[in-house]
């Protein structure tokens, strides 16, 4: 039986999956987060993930494994390239072949499994680094796959793919987050941070997470090595 009040959220540990576990929670519905293991160098995101889980009231929090590392063509996975400190013009070296794609599938396993109608995913398509799988026109078209590709679809009830931050600006994010109380200070951005969550402040998720704190008026509290 599908449950209306369901929703899978895909939680990296970051600012943006936060915000949008938090927004989810304010619509009533229950959720369950979930976090992929993909042979990220920032690892620690997945420990942040636990903590917004449980900070934010998640139904259930679970992390699956894929080895995207096998893969490699990423500096988020592949150790063997340095995550840039400068920004970079087209798009960038750490963007992970086909990371969202990947995270969304399992993520539409797991919601059809639970009965549930909807999977919140925190993609942005301003204040971002220029990846291709954090456009609407992706999710647009991954909502059409789902709904091709599940038996929840075939049978008329198609889950609905939500990126409520896909337009806003980070510091509109962190404004948002900040009133329905998320505690920022749990979250891992960074690119390399340390085993202990520490940002590098160097990279482009740093240099975009700093500057969101700063236009949105808000006190960074961010952690740096």
């Amino acid at each position: 039986m599908t449950d209306v009040n369901r929703a899978v959220v895909l939680l990296s540990g970051g600012l943006d999956s936060a915000t949008v576990l938090a927004i989810a929670r304010r619509q009533g519905l229950e959720c369950f987060a979930l976090s992929v293991a993909y042979g990220q160098r920032h690892a620690a995101e997945l420990d942040a993930a636990a903590r917004v889980a449980a900070a934010l009231g998640a139904r259930e929090h679970r992390v699956m494994q894929v080895d995207l590392a096998g893969i490699g063509g990423s500096a988020l996975t592949d150790r063997g390239l340095e995550v840039p400190e400068s920004a970079t013009r087209g798009i960038p070296i750490t963007y992970v072949p086909a990371r969202n794609t990947m995270m969304l599938a399992l993520a539409l396993g797991w919601a059809e499994v639970l009965g549930a109608t909807s999977i919140f995913v925190g993609v942005n398509a301003v204040d971002y680094s220029g990846y291709p799988d954090c456009r609407p026109e992706f999710i647009a078209a991954f909502e059409a796959l789902a709904t091709l590709a599940t038996r929840a679809g075939v049978e008329g009830r198609p889950l609905q793919v939500q990126a409520p931050l896909i337009a806003w600006t980070k510091a509109a994010i962190i404004q948002a987050g900040t009133q329905l109380g998320v505690d920022y200070s749990m979250t891992v951005s960074c690119y390399q941070a340390d085993a202990s969550g520490r940002a590098c402040g160097k990279c482009d998720s740093c240099r975009i997470r700093r500057d969101g704190f700063m236009a949105a008026g808000v006190t960074d509290p961010t952690r740096y090595v």
